[in-house]
């Protein structure tokens, strides 16, 4: 099993890495599919049906916009907004699309987008099917995709069979790590740190120069959005009226330290700002990195700036050492549990985001492999059983504010792990278990429907 620290940490764009990254990827995927079909010759209109958790909460992150971006051929990682909004006007309007290699093909994003409210897709919560008609409106093509969290996206083929997906027999991997176990098993036996095995593993398939390059661009992204933020005002779209908070909470922290009238606590805050402002840009459509969701973006590039502002010997070259390790650890809970909200709940997004965090920062603060692993255990495990119960299918109540809580429970486990020599009683295997198990028995209703938790108990105005 190997995941490259770019498939933890793709560029995009919000609300959600699951329900508008997603659907975008499986919308060009499914041109790509059609270009090389026979069927391209009698194919004149789109139809794209939603279901699971996609149909419920679809409308408040923006996954009908997101299929119609991906049938203009936009891909979340090179998406120019400003040409976007105006492709998705003219499509408004003109209801066809016009695509390079492809007949001219009817589409009504308002008629040819269909929620479904039935029961989920069999093979995933998140669920879209996409079909060609031909002009006596018969389906002569169709594909069903599932968006698995992160932006992953298979067919139904693929997810019976992932190895559809992941195998790649020309390559070697010099740390074929599965679990935990593997992975400080190799790591005693090689004397490399996580990071060291993990950009082993990346050489496989680019030099040391393009990998280091790419996570250095992660991080630029990553920290530009935490300045974008900081710097916003006003409110978040979707009809909540929600309230940025990041650029007051960041003038206010900054007024106390120039006066030197901080509490011991504000390190906290300052966790919970950075991680905020990330998850309000995200909220408002803007540039963010999965890590390894949209919703729980925030979570890694707080804890990372946080020890490059605050932590004493911080290092900037050690950029690629803390996200080359919270990948890995990403990685594993990703293979052996999910990173999906519909799928494991928020504990599936902020929880997993926590220990790659807490892994990360660990790492780069001296701890040896046991303890970076100790430390995203105790991280993750403090997560268990986190609904994912999103107020009106929007990525902002109580998603945001997840973020900072879960930016600060990963530094206090990191120094947690690192008061002690790596040996702890619960394994981070076991507890990636206890989150597979606890999100395959957690109720439908509180997996990112918006049909249970917080999300049915508001306040009455």
């Amino acid at each position: 099993m190997f995941l490259s620290v770019f498939d933890v940490f793709k560029i995009g764009i919000g609300p959600s890495s699951s329900h508008t990254m997603g659907p975008m990827t499986a919308a060009v995927r499914f041109l790509d599919l059609l270009r090389q079909s026979p069927a391209i010759g009698n194919a004149v209109g789109v139809r794209v049906t939603l279901h699971g958790s996609l149909a419920f909460t679809g409308r408040g992150h923006a996954t009908d916009r997101a299929v119609s971006l991906g049938l203009l051929g936009w891909l979340p990682a090179d998406i120019d907004m400003d040409e976007a909004e105006q492709q998705l006007r003219s499509l408004s309007e003109g209801r066809s699309l016009r695509l390079e290699g492809l007949p001219p093909l009817a589409f009504d994003p308002a008629a040819d987008i269909v929620f479904d409210f039935g029961p989920p897709l069999a093979g995933h919560a998140n669920g879209l099917v996409f079909a060609i008609r031909d002009a006596d409106g018969r389906e002569i093509l169709s594909e069903t995709y599932f968006s698995i969290g992160g932006g992953f996206v298979v067919t139904a083929a693929e997810r019976e069979r992932p190895e559809l997906v992941h195998a790649n027999p020309k390559v070697h991997w010099p740390f074929p790590f599965r679990n935990a176990a593997d992975m400080l098993r190799m790591a005693n036996a090689s004397g490399l740190s996580i990071a060291q095995m993990k950009r082993a593993n990346e050489a496989q398939m680019r030099s040391h120069e393009e990998v280091e390059a790419g996570v250095n661009h992660i991080w630029s992204v990553m920290t530009r959005c935490i300045d974008r933020g900081v710097a916003q005002g006003g409110e978040l779209p979707g009809g909540l009226r929600v309230k940025r908070r990041a650029r007051r909470i960041h003038e206010q922290l900054q007024a106390e330290r120039q006066r030197n009238f901080s509490q011991p606590h504000a390190a906290s805050d300052w966790l919970s700002v950075y991680a905020m402002a990330v998850n309000e840009e995200n909220a408002a459509g803007g540039q963010v990195v999965t890590a390894p969701t949209n919703g729980a973006a925030g979570v890694v590039p707080a804890v990372l700036r946080y020890y490059l502002d605050n932590c004493h010997g911080a290092d900037p070259a050690k950029v690629s050492d803390f996200l080359l390790t919270a990948a890995a650890i990403g990685g594993l809970i990703k293979h052996n549990a999910s990173i999906s909200g519909a799928e494991a709940g928020c504990q599936g997004e902020v929880g997993s985001a926590a220990a790659m965090a807490a892994a990360g920062l660990c790492a780069v603060l001296g701890g040896t492999p046991e303890q970076v692993e100790n430390a995203a255990e105790i991280a993750l495990e403090h997560h268990l059983g986190m609904t994912c119960d999103p107020v009106a299918g929007l990525v902002q109540v109580p998603c945001i504010e997840r973020n900072g809580i879960g930016a600060t429970k990963a530094v206090a486990a990191a120094s947690l792990a690192l008061r002690g020599d790596g040996s702890h009683f619960m394994p981070l295997d076991n507890c990636i278990e206890a989150m597979r198990q606890t999100g395959e028995e957690m109720n439908l209703k509180f997996k990112e429907t918006s049909l249970g938790g917080l999300a049915v108990n508001l306040p009455e105005c």
